[in-house]
């Protein structure tokens, strides 16, 4: 078994497709399609169910999945040393994000980092706060930064910067003209939410409990894995959200949503999530840095 055999499995397992995975690693499908069979062979075990097109671990595959993912790991973190001793002239940086983190306040701070550093590769995954903390939990990345609570005891958070949640409707919503509404009302709407695992639903469901009222006999008429996606369902005039005003500033400046008072929606901390016992390489400290950095600068601007 070799780390090139690993890296390809990995791969195929994360896609669950042989096309996609030699696409991600520019390798030809019938190259990936023979390491993996080589594999299989040399352990006289099958990895992957071919199921047409699609394929699904099997439970060896499955075991062998985490046990790769782990050791992948290790290899980018030893390398990352190596890059060290030659400063921060080269190296990379694996992040994983939240979906309001990484779409609408993470990538003004990576621009100021690349140019800082332009050495530094960034890679970024984008996921809802539990798929940020396992991203960081596996070693799929040296750092999260999610606006969710993490509670994994083998990680470690500190807050960074934060936002504001939004009750809104768009501007052609019967609710649009009301202002604030009542309990009453909060029950009769028809609601577009994020997923379960993500940072803004478990907050609103803590503020409608806060008014009395129980998530669970809400009408939730879609649930979506993306504030874009919300925003233009509200935009069309469909349902109620509660979005980040990171991700509604032009919208309700320019009047095509419309935010409404009723629901105690705080303000929230975002934070950066690290493994407690991994090495933080010099290339971590220094985003971290920049954009603390950049959070401060942009609150001293805010401050009259």
């Amino acid at each position: 078994m070799t780390l090139e055999q690993l890296r390809i499995f990995a791969t195929v397992a994360e896609m669950l497709h042989f096309t996609r995975a030699a696409e991600v690693l520019h390798l030809s499908q019938p190259a990936v399609s023979a390491a993996i069979a080589a594999l299989e062979a040399e352990h006289g075990l099958r990895l992957f169910d071919r199921i047409g097109r699609r394929v699904e671990l099997t439970a060896a595959g499955q075991l062998l999945h985490g046990q790769a993912r782990a050791i992948l790991a290790k290899v980018e973190e030893a390398g990352t040393m190596l890059a060290e001793l030659s400063g921060l002239s080269r190296g990379a940086l694996r992040l994983a994000a939240s979906q309001t983190v990484g779409n609408h306040w993470l990538p003004p701070r990576l621009l100021r980092f690349a140019e800082a550093y332009p050495g530094i590769r960034v890679d970024l995954s984008i996921g809802n706060t539990e798929q940020v903390a396992e991203a960081v939990r596996d070693g799929r990345a040296e750092l999260g930064i999610a606006e969710g609570v993490v509670t994994d005891s083998a990680l470690v958070s500190e807050p960074i910067d934060g936002d504001r949640l939004r009750l809104v409707v768009g501007a052609r919503h019967p609710w649009a003209s009301l202002g604030r509404v009542d309990r009453d009302t909060l029950m009769a709407g028809r609601w577009i939410l994020r997923e379960s695992g993500s940072g803004t639903r478990a907050l609103f469901e803590a503020a409608i409990r806060g008014v009395g009222l129980d998530p669970g006999g809400l009408e939730v008429a879609m649930t979506l894995p993306g504030g874009g996606i919300i925003r233009s369902a509200l935009l069309a005039g469909v349902g109620v959200g509660v979005l980040s005003d990171l991700i509604l500033a032009e919208d309700l400046a320019a009047g095509r949503i419309v935010a409404l008072e009723g629901l105690d929606l705080p303000s929230r901390p975002f934070h950066l999530v690290r493994h407690r016992d991994r090495h933080r390489s010099l290339a971590e400290r220094a985003f971290v840095r920049s954009a603390l950095e950049a959070a401060q600068a942009m609150r001293s601007e805010r401050t009259p």
